[in-house]
């Protein structure tokens, strides 16, 4: 036994199971988006040059919706990840309607704190996020708009081939790994699992060259979902993992957020000023930014374990 109700064996079993049905699944998407036409068109901000369909995150969401609604009636699971995979269904639904037709900022920003405010309450169970560090309610004012960040910056993050994929996969196998080789956070195992397998799956087709994009409809629910399993992690304590595996990402999307809002730019629309969008530009392929970042994701997993 690798831990409590859960071996390697069944481990490996659900991690090939879940890649298998997401690449199928993506797939089928692929051919979907092509026959409605909807497709991500080159502007002057976008990092590639041919059309290419949007919406694969529609794969990547139903596999992990599926596979983890039927994993947590077996295997343990952190208490209200009901309520995760709610939220994570109703965010999917607004983001494909603006993938298709655009929504206001304001609409997606409300429906994301109606998902957020409920879950956080529900998943930390009365524990406190900052270990007390903060008083109760300053503590959870400052969970709800962190969580509210990690969604956009995801999605802000979203920006080249296959790197909201192998982030996704950093984070959910990840806390896995953290939990098999600690033995502590089980709950997280299968779920971290779970979702890094759907993500490899995808990344089968996400990478370059990129044959399918994640869209909004994947990288916003996903943002909600990892973000989730990461505040349960330090709302037990366990804070160092949830900063230590998402740091790539907390630290490109923070600090050109910071750069530009000092300068007065419109910081909340798109633009390539993030360290990968510039690594292309400087002429680096979009696999070796990728491959760059996910070498850096290695190592921050391994000081994830150790810390």
């Amino acid at each position: 036994m690798a831990g409590p109700n859960v071996s390697l064996v069944v481990l490996a079993i659900i991690a090939l199971s879940v890649t298998a049905v997401a690449w199928l699944a993506t797939w089928a998407v692929l051919r979907l988006l092509h026959r409605l036409d909807v497709f991500d068109r080159p502007n002057r901000r976008s990092s590639h040059s041919t059309p290419t369909p949007r919406g694969g995150g529609i794969a990547v969401v139903g596999c992990l919706l599926v596979a983890g609604i039927t994993a947590a009636t077996q295997f343990p699971a952190p208490a209200g990840i009901a309520w995760l995979f709610a939220g994570t269904l109703l965010l999917a639904a607004v983001s494909w309607a603006d993938d298709l037709g655009h929504l206001s900022a304001r609409l997606r920003l409300a429906v994301q704190a109606l998902c957020v405010i409920p879950c956080l309450l529900i998943l930390t169970d009365g524990n406190l996020v900052f270990q007390g560090l903060l008083p109760p309610l300053l503590d959870r004012t400052v969970c709800v708009l962190a969580w509210l960040w990690f969604i956009n910056l995801y999605n802000f993050m979203d920006g080249i081939d296959g790197l909201s994929a192998t982030e996704s996969m950093a984070i959910g196998f990840g806390l896995a790994a953290v939990a098999l080789l600690t033995g502590l956070l089980w709950p997280l195992a299968v779920p971290g699992v779970i979702v890094g397998a759907a993500a490899l799956g995808f990344f089968l087709w996400n990478r370059a060259p990129a044959k399918i994009f994640l869209g909004d409809v994947g990288a916003v629910p996903l943002g909600f979902f990892l973000g989730g399993l990461l505040l349960w992690s330090a709302a037990q304590g366990h804070w160092a993992v949830a900063v230590i595996l998402p740091l790539y990402y907390l630290v490109d999307a923070t600090w050109t957020l910071l750069r530009r809002a000092r300068r007065g730019g419109r910081f909340w629309e798109p633009h390539r000023e993030h360290a990968y969008q510039r690594a292309v530009q400087g002429g680096l392929s979009h696999s070796a930014v990728v491959g760059a970042i996910a070498i850096c994701n290695l190592l921050l997993i391994a000081a994830a374990v150790l810390a």
